[in-house]
């Protein structure tokens, strides 16, 4: 998810034009946990940039083998989004994957079977307005997969954000009116349904993640307000929103329902964003990079627990990291 510097990026920092905010949690209708903790699980973290621009990478996604998805680039005119995989085995390399003849090119997720989605451009313009279609890459072949809209924004924004092991993605759309459409794309079909929330029809969805119980994340916007939250298939949807928070979005779901995002304490130059997870169990825990308190995303998580996001340092600069769970 993206957006500009002051805003929260949805899987990424958006290419596009469109702003993605963030989303909220209790079992049964809507939720709120009665505390924030600091995680019972301790993490060693690792800072993770591409050589080719330490200024700017996110970190998206990471799968059970370790493998990692993003970008590095902070998307500004003349410094371009451009993506790649990291495997597990060398953390210093990392494998250039961009769409054919794109201009800007964002990983945002992938699957345990060679599968990656994202959204690419054919724009880098000053003013950060662009072009933003989605992509599936199964294993070297690209294709696009944009939502079939007769209202779509000037100029279209299209993300895919995530991608479960049965070749079901989601992602969002925005229409002609400024407003986000949470979708789901059958890689094997073609076919697209839509992500809503039946108590806010009209709100603005992002669906940012899968599992592969069919399981979705992501965050809602309604009355200028930013609430995560997890549908669990065609059933429940629970609204995840982190006490005291101004807005909360969910951003990665793993198979055991353990979602992470970020959340904003304030607002204004005075706002700052912590990563957390949230389990059915054991509810909130804030979760921040120690070298970026208070500019913590977390971005994506797999099944043994491994988080992956960005901060930004002392100096300004937009770092990836990998947090490994220590038990």
């Amino acid at each position: 998810m993206s957006v500009k510097k002051s805003a929260l990026r949805v899987a990424a920092a958006t290419v596009a034009s469109g702003l993605l905010t963030v989303g909220a949690v209790a079992l049964a209708g809507s939720a709120s946990a009665a505390t924030v903790g600091h995680h019972a699980t301790s993490y060693q973290f690792q800072t993770i940039d591409n050589p080719r621009d330490l200024t700017f990478n996110q970190l998206l996604g990471i799968n059970d083998e370790g493998v990692i998805a993003g970008y590095f680039g902070s998307g500004a005119q003349g410094a371009p989004n451009q993506g790649y995989v990291i495997p597990p085995f060398n953390r210093g390399y990392f494998s250039n994957e961009n769409f054919p003849g794109s201009v800007q090119t964002q990983v945002t997720g992938l699957n345990n079977r060679g599968v990656t989605v994202g959204f690419w451009s054919s724009m880098n313009n000053a003013n950060l307005v662009n072009d933003n279609f989605g992509f599936v890459d199964v294993n070297g072949h690209f294709r696009n997969a944009d939502f079939p809209t007769g209202d779509p924004a000037s100029p279209p924004v299209d993300q895919l954000l995530g991608v479960n092991d049965n070749d079901i993605a989601v992602g969002f759309y925005t229409d002609g009116q400024g407003n986000n459409h949470g979708y789901e794309y059958n890689i094997n079909t073609g076919r697209y349904s839509t992500v809503t929330d039946q108590g806010a029809p009209g709100a603005s969805l992002t669906a940012a993640a899968i599992n592969d119980r069919g399981d979705v994340a992501g965050f809602v916007t309604n009355g200028g307000v930013t609430d995560g939250f997890i549908k669990f298939g065609n059933r429940t949807f629970i609204s995840l929103s982190v006490p005291g928070a101004s807005a909360t979005s969910a951003l990665g779901v793993n198979n055991y329902d353990e979602v992470v995002g970020t959340y904003t304490v304030g607002s204004g130059s005075s706002a700052v964003m912590h990563g957390f997870t949230w389990t059915p169990q054991h509810g909130f825990r804030t979760v921040d990079d120690p070298h970026g308190v208070g500019t913590t995303t977390i971005n994506g998580v797999n099944d043994f627990g491994q988080l992956v996001g960005f901060y930004v340092d002392a100096n300004g600069n937009t770092d990836g990291f990998l947090a490994a769970p220590q038990h």
